[in-house]
């Protein structure tokens, strides 16, 4: 684990601060001043909003282990999926707004709990609170793996300022270049951004790595969502995966997809990917020698 004088570096949490004052912290780059509360497309102020927090035993045989994934989940979102399973929390940005003291308190609490790891899920947007909290916690003792739970769309600076902070990357991987991301996330650059930001994950962290019980302890970990119709363009997205970053990458190739939010309103996502496009990918994952995590 790194130590407090690593996680605490004063000048990395100087640095995300700037960001929040004219806001960068994702490829949308708003320019708002975050801090003074004002809002961009993530509709979020300066706090973190935390909606839940607790063990999760629905996530990754790796994140769950014995004790669960201690997830704290947060409002508001940098991405608008049309067909968001969270949208409740995501689009709506509720939560508690909570203070990086009182963060820190919560991920120990969490580490008390028997959780194997403090899972921040939808980060991107908190990302300055978010790297000062899990300085203090670190501070105060938590020796667990802090997980970045992420949709995959975020910017190449914030993630080199989390190197050392950050011991598991989750990022979603949504869309290949021939994906409708523009239509189905307002997010047209997002292969663009997100295979950049994937590079440096994989280069701060490496492929996932797991201790004697097969729990996660640092690495990355890519979740990749099948969508109806070849939506997702995952043919590219696992291909990039094997040839840009290592075949021996983590892959969760998502079978769960379903028409939440507004999925009506696009009609190709207006229904549940069939068993042969599932297994297409699948397929196709195994022909390119990727073979943990489906």
């Amino acid at each position: 684990m790194a130590n407090d004088g690593e996680m605490g570096n004063e000048d990395t949490l100087d640095r995300l601060n700037e960001l929040y004052r004219y806001c960068t912290l994702c490829p949308r780059g708003c320019g708002v001043d975050r801090t003074a509360g004002e809002m961009g497309s993530c509709g979020v102020g300066p706090l973190p909003l935390v909606t839940s927090a607790g063990p999760h035993y629905g996530e990754e045989p790796e994140l769950v282990g014995r004790g669960g994934s201690g997830t704290i989940f947060f409002g508001g979102c940098n991405l608008h999926c049309l067909f968001c399973q969270n949208a409740d929390i995501s689009q709506n940005a509720t939560g508690r707004p909570t203070e990086p003291e009182e963060l820190a308190l919560l991920m120990l609490n969490l580490e008390r709990m028997g959780c194997e790891n403090v899972n921040l899920v939808t980060p991107t947007h908190f990302a300055p609170p978010l790297a000062r909290a899990i300085g203090l916690a670190r501070g105060m003792g938590l020796r667990v793996p802090v997980v970045w739970n992420c949709g995959g769309y975020e910017s190449l600076e914030v993630i080199e300022l989390l190197d050392g902070i950050v011991e598991i990357y989750m990022p979603d991987f949504k869309y290949g270049p021939q994906a409708p991301a523009g239509e189905l996330s307002q997010a047209p650059d997002y292969f663009e951004k997100c295979s950049e930001v994937l590079g440096e994950m994989h280069r701060q962290v490496g492929a996932l790595r797991t201790n004697d019980r097969g729990v996660a302890r640092k690495g990355v970990l890519i979740r990749h969502l099948v969508l109806p119709n070849n939506l997702a363009d995952s043919r590219n997205v696992l291909r990039f995966i094997a040839e840009e970053l290592s075949t021996d990458t983590y892959v969760n190739i998502m079978a769960q997809y379903h028409p939440h939010h507004r999925a009506a309103e696009y009609q190709g996502v207006n229904r549940r990917p069939t068993s042969a496009e599932l297994n297409d990918a699948w397929e196709y994952a195994r022909s390119l020698g990727l073979h943990r995590g489906f």
